[in-house]
């Protein structure tokens, strides 16, 4: 589930596997106005009454998990972290904003940069109720520009990746392609991509992702191509495989349901011979194709010939193939849509004004105050047990014999991104390692409790 992906070769799927991360250059635009009004309104009122320079600090959390999750992955470090420096207002940007706000408030802004320090759970990292997985401290001025964006990043990605870690577990370690960038916005569909790999996923169709991220790329064909060789005569499925096989070889994975799968399985193997890489199945039971499928390859001597599924698949259709001889699958629109929880649900809220904690007492809306660390506690056998929320400059709780890690790593000290932070990579490890933690229950697909409670001390 967590190996590294290789580089320029073929996978499975036929696709040609690249993971040149230092090749990419993320366009270098101004992040400042992927935000809300309201935020520059506050800072504008702030800087007129005299409160905009006090010191604050702000908590990112969710009050809870979508229904039916029992944890969830923090994913968009790395992205939040590169918007960072670009949260600048040049001309343009002034130009927008002097629209509604007064003199006062553009030329602070002119100069503006974060200058104050991030502390955060690492990207992989589980969460759950009431984790601050973020904690953003300096100036209220500074500070309150920084929460649209970073919600929307942290809220987007963490959603995808806890749906895909979902995903992965269910696959019980088969490989997974993501593969929905035709279900969703052009942008999100890339941060889509890195979020489903950073949880395990195998591959990405998306190529924008390939090339911004360093994620191993697959594909190969889709019906059109199949479509297309048609003649006065009929179709032509045998000379849409051989065009295939003669651009990406006997590895590719040819695609066999576009009109009957067991005549398209007997085709592919008649073009291909038994060295065929894979075959996909698109449409109809896919357990029951995949079942008639391999015994149909096996006599034809098709013996290491992969089947691919793809349609319509989420963590419940996954869970239910387990059983069948299914070597890959293909997701899409379950995925880039959180599989039905599209958001993380988190907040951003002040929770300390000059040493002073605040806390929001609305209904539902209830924030904890005061600046926090977190620690998890687990069992000397990796078991994670709970995760403690406590006063930041309180000692760590007794521990009572188990074993407690620090979960809050510096990442911005004094505007400045803090050098060595992990990988994507290290990322993923890090996913794959904490979900073989939970307690066993924690992994199931049904409805319950947070796989581990999350207390609050002092």
């Amino acid at each position: 589930m967590t190996s590294r992906s290789p580089r320029r070769a073929r996978d499975s799927y036929g696709g040609r596997v690249t993971n040149n991360a230092s090749d990419w250059s993320q366009p270098k635009t101004s992040t400042a106005l992927l935000t809300d009004q309201y935020e520059l309104t506050m800072l504008s009122a702030a800087l007129g009454d005299g409160s905009a320079h006090r010191r604050c600090s702000f908590e990112i959390f969710a009050r809870r998990l979508p229904a039916g999750r029992r944890y969830g992955v923090v994913a968009g470090i790395g992205r939040l972290l590169d918007a960072l420096p670009r949260f600048r207002f040049g001309e343009p940007e002034l130009a927008v904003v002097s629209e509604f706000l007064n003199e006062q408030t553009v030329d602070w802004l002119r100069n503006y940069r974060f200058s104050g320090d991030i502390d955060g759970y690492r990207e992989g990292e589980l969460y759950f109720p009431g984790s601050p997985i973020l904690s953003v401290r300096g100036t209220f001025a500074e500070c309150v520009l920084l929460e649209t964006l970073t919600l929307s990043i942290l809220n987007h990605d963490s959603a995808i990746a806890s749906a895909a870690a979902r995903m992965v577990s269910a696959a019980a370690g088969r490989r997974m392609i993501e593969m929905g960038s035709r279900r969703a916005h052009e942008e999100s569909a890339v941060a889509c991509s890195r979020a489903a790999y950073l949880a395990g996923f195998t591959a990405t169709s998306n190529l924008e992702a390939v090339r911004r991220y360093g994620v191993p790329g697959a594909g190969t064909s889709a019906h059109a191509f199949t479509l297309l060789h048609n003649t006065v005569a009929g179709p032509d499925e045998a000379a849409a495989f051989r065009g295939q096989i003669a651009a990406l070889g006997l590895g590719t994975t040819l695609l066999v349901d576009t009109y009957d799968i067991t005549e398209g399985v007997k085709t592919a193997i008649a073009v291909a011979g038994p060295e065929l890489g894979g075959v996909r199945i698109d449409s109809g039971d896919l357990g029951e194709w995949a079942r008639q499928v391999r015994a149909q390859l096996d006599e034809l001597g098709a013996t290491k010939t992969k089947i691919v599924v793809s349609g319509d698949l989420d963590e419940y259709a996954i869970a239910a193939l387990r059983a069948e001889p299914v070597d890959t699958y293909g997701v899409g629109t379950a995925l880039v849509t959180g599989s039905g929880a599209p958001t993380a649900g988190m907040v951003y809220k002040l929770v300390e004004v000059e040493g002073i904690p605040v806390a929001k007492r609305s209904s539902h809306k209830e924030s904890r105050g005061g600046t926090k660390r977190v620690v998890r506690f687990a069992r000397p056998t990796g078991t994670a047990v709970e995760e403690v929320a406590f006063p930041a400059d309180a000692p760590t709780p007794e521990s009572g014999g188990l074993i407690a890690h620090d979960l809050l790593v510096p990442m911005v000290r004094g505007g400045e991104v803090v050098a060595g932070l992990p990988t994507l990579d290290e990322g993923r490890d890090l996913l794959a390692e904490r979900l073989v933690s939970l307690p066993w229950e924690g992994l199931k697909l049904s409805q319950g409790d947070p796989a581990i409670p999350t207390r609050f001390v002092g």
